[in-house]
């Protein structure tokens, strides 16, 4: 037992920002802990070599350089949501297991929503200031009901989810727009499903925002959005900042059309000038979303078992880079990872994100394996970008359940045309694939009942269409004068209709898009950009 306490004792952690004390305790349990909070860059940067883990929470920039020179390093522990500052690819090449606290903010944060909610119905904090700088106006500032009021959430993720939970204890009507979550999930929790956000914004008394932060959701509340908001409305963000534009958020406040905002989050941050500031009506926090004692205890703890479950072979479930499988299997199923997780992205996509439930069927040698992983792929791949917390291997599973996502697996080490092959289908959509080559690049077999052949790319377009001569040309034609490169097609054919797919050197523009869209004769059509 000495040897192995020495052996322990031998790794060494150092914490680079405060943690709660109950994490501290954890790892000193089993290694020896230093802290480094309060050092500089240079001072980290000089000393990083020494240590086999970093635990970081926000503040820390783990970039390329770091990872370089952390010479000893095998953890980085993220106590906080996200991953934001760490350079997971650069770890990932190192062969450096990056892991967080996936979810221990989640009630801090719906809690602070809801405070926010309430701040903005009575107009909490304006009151305050007005009373201490010695003015009365209790007629000025007298507020709104909740009861009977309507809260639109856009992303229906776990801290959606509590909110929604809580407004209905306010006796609000709870309003959510969420493609990635079941309509099951809706019925159960009592709450009404929007098709749109639009739908959203036409009939909400107050709006929150849970979405996670993509390209594709950058500004997603623009001067647009905000116009589409019933008068009167109230925005409330305690997700990320880079999901409102300030601006015109601040215009439609000056304007009158919108009541008022309740905002935790910043663009930039620290944050210490904003067009919302100084705003009537408008709420202000300094990301206070996270910090309470119990969350940053919860992260703290969070965090110390993870790093210990890495280094003393235990399962590390937030692991974002590193598949807690044997090494037998992953050399099999290895290749097929980024298949799983492409082919995901893909039939998400094609169905809108309504994929409950879904089946994956595993075909050939694979089959034969265990293909939990694989399927974990797949689930990753379909939330990829839609979830407000990173997605990996390990919790893919569990943000599926969250949402009520259901899935099947089902194998057959038999295979007609492939070595290996998997398919995924929901509803009427299907989409079958393989790897091919030395380096297995992915390959789609199937798709949409259709047999045809093309590399998954980053790229991708697709058109189901009556089979008539020179439709082909027209197509190539609009994305020519859109300057948009064709790099590979592939056609198929089935009574009467064809199938097109398209693998493209860039993104198609919209107005191509929609002139494709009105060519006669086409079915579906379908414009795909895996997020990688």
């Amino acid at each position: 037992m000495a040897d192995d306490q020495g052996a322990k004792r031998d790794i060494r952690v150092l914490v680079c920002e405060p943690l709660a004390d109950a994490g501290i305790a954890l790892l000193e349990e089993h290694f020896t802990v230093e802290s480094g909070v309060g050092w500089s860059r240079q001072q980290l940067m000089e000393r990083v070599g020494e240590f086999e883990v970093l635990i970081v929470r926000s503040a820390t920039k783990v970039n390329a350089e770091m990872v370089q020179a952390a010479i000893k390093l095998r953890v980085v522990g993220r106590a906080g949501t996200g991953v934001d500052n760490v350079d997971v690819e650069a770890a990932t090449r190192r062969g450096i297991i990056v892991c967080n606290a996936a979810g221990s903010n989640a009630l801090s944060a719906a809690e602070h929503t809801i405070a926010l909610l309430l701040a903005q119905a009575r107009n909490v904090a304006q009151a305050h200031a007005a009373l201490v700088d010695g003015r009365w106006e209790r007629s000025k500032f007298a507020g709104i009901e909740l009861d009977g009021k309507t809260l639109g959430i856009l992303g229906f993720g776990r801290i959606g989810q509590m909110v929604g939970e809580r407004a209905q204890g306010l006796g609000m009507r709870v309003l959510a727009y969420d493609p990635y979550v079941a309509e099951s999930r809706y019925r159960d929790m009592g709450v009404d499903r929007a098709a749109t956000p639009e739908d959203v914004y036409k009939v909400s008394d107050f709006i929150t925002l849970h979405l996670a932060s993509t390209p594709e959701t950058k500004g997603f509340i623009n001067a647009e959005a905000l116009a589409a908001m019933r008068p009167g409305a109230r925005l409330l963000n305690v997700a990320r900042g880079d999901l409102v534009d300030q601006a015109a958020l601040a215009d439609a406040i000056r304007s009158g059309h919108l009541a008022g905002a309740g905002i935790d989050v910043f663009p930039e941050e620290p944050c210490t000038a904003s067009p919302l500031f100084g705003l009537p009506g408008v709420v202000v926090t300094p990301h206070l979303g996270a910090s309470t004692a119990e969350a940053q205890d919860r992260a703290g703890v969070a965090v110390a078992e993870q790093v210990t479950a890495a280094l003393t072979g235990g399962v590390v479930t937030s692991a974002v880079n590193i598949p807690a499988v044997s090494a037998h299997v992953l050399e099999v199923i290895g290749p097929y990872l980024p298949l799983a997780r492409e082919m995901g992205q893909m039939i998400g996509v094609l169905a809108g994100g309504a994929v409950s439930p879904l089946k994956i069927d595993f075909e050939g040698e694979i089959a034969g394996l265990d293909t939990r992983l694989l399927s974990s792929a797949v689930i990753a791949g379909v939330l990829s970008g839609h979830v407000d917390e990173s997605v990996n291997l390990v919790n893919a599973a569990s943000l599926a359940e969250e949402r009520g996502i259901e899935w099947i697996d089902s194998s057959s080490q038999q295979t007609h045309d492939y070595r290996n092959m998997l398919t995924l289908t929901t509803g009427e959509i299907a989409v079958s694939g393989t790897t091919i080559g030395v380096t297995s690049r992915p390959r789609l077999t199937g798709l949409l009942g259709f047999n045809i052949e093309i590399e998954l790319d980053a790229n991708m377009a697709v058109f189901r269409y009556s089979d008539v001569p020179g439709v082909i040309g027209r197509v190539g034609s609009i994305l020519g004068a859109a300057g948009v490169n064709i790099a590979h097609m592939a056609v198929g054919r089935l009574d009467g209709e064809a199938l097109m797919a398209l693998t493209v050197d860039s993104p198609v523009p919209l107005r191509a898009q929609n002139e494709i869209r009105g060519l006669d004769g086409f079915d579906r059509v379908w414009f795909v950009n895996l997020p990688g």
